[in-house]
């Protein structure tokens, strides 16, 4: 049977991807990484489509306890196979069947069908559509913000900083690097002091630190600096991400 682990992320840098980076880091776990590139709509080959066949990043491929290659993708899955597979000692987890365990899966939910899809679609209407439709912008950045707001008064009852328990879980990452880019989609870190202090609390880290660069330099602090010198100077920024956005969605409507 082939050696474990024998973890091979595919990526791009974004929040669900590093995500999935920062994880690997977090359990020290050695992997490959193969960059994704939007521009030149990689994630629509053949063969990554067998691997992810939604054509979205990350993806990760393992040697599974059969000998066999296991194929996975949504980053949330991704987390919950690492931590089941590879975190034995309950660093960034806590054992199925106790109460940690619950609520931890239910902030990972809150990100995966709450602030992660909300806050995407702030960052569409605000940064990347080809028309500003004000209806759009203020119906998701309004509903990010109070997503955060949420998990800033949860965050100011925590006795440990995280958000379940007495340590960092796959929920914190999960978060953190949509939280750090908020300001992309148009919400200010400053508006939530507790939130503010957690993402400063997990940037501190190690293992943050190392995965957040993966595949690439993470830029949002220095974006987030000149943001806040001027929220206009990041227009011709957006626009050339803008670009390949827009062609790619014409490229799905097709099939």
């Amino acid at each position: 049977m082939a050696a474990r682990p024998n973890l091979h992320l595919y990526t791009a840098q974004t929040p669900n991807g590093i995500k999935i980076s920062i994880t690997l880091e977090e359990l020290g776990l050695p992997y490959e990484v193969t960059k994704i590139e939007f521009s030149k709509n990689e994630q629509k080959e053949p063969w990554f489509l067998e691997i992810n066949p939604n054509g979205r990043i990350p993806a990760l491929t393992d040697t599974f306890e059969d000998g066999k290659t296991i194929r996975l993708f949504e980053s949330g899955s991704i987390q919950q196979y690492l931590v089941d597979q590879y975190d034995k000692d309950y660093k960034i987890s806590y054992p199925r069947g106790t109460r940690e365990f619950y609520e931890m899966n239910s902030w990972l939910f809150f990100l995966n069908a709450g602030v992660g899809p909300m806050q995407g679609q702030a960052n569409h209407f605000n940064r990347y559509a080809p028309e500003r439709i004000e209806y759009g912008v203020n119906r998701y950045v309004n509903e990010t913000r109070r997503l955060y707001g949420v998990l800033d008064k949860h965050l100011q009852t925590s006795t440990s900083g995280y958000l379940v328990g007495d340590k960092c879980t796959i929920a914190d990452i999960a978060h953190w690097g949509w939280i750090y880019a908020g300001f992309w989609a148009g919400v200010d870190i400053d508006e939530f002091p507790s939130l503010k202090a957690w993402s400063e609390r997990m940037l501190a880290r190690p293992a943050v630190e190392k995965g957040r660069h993966v595949p690439v330099y993470h830029n949002m602090t220095d974006l987030y600096k000149k943001w806040k010198e001027d929220p206009k100077s990041l227009d011709n920024h957006a626009k050339t991400t803008a670009n390949w956005i827009q062609k790619g969605m014409a490229e799905d409507a097709k099939k």
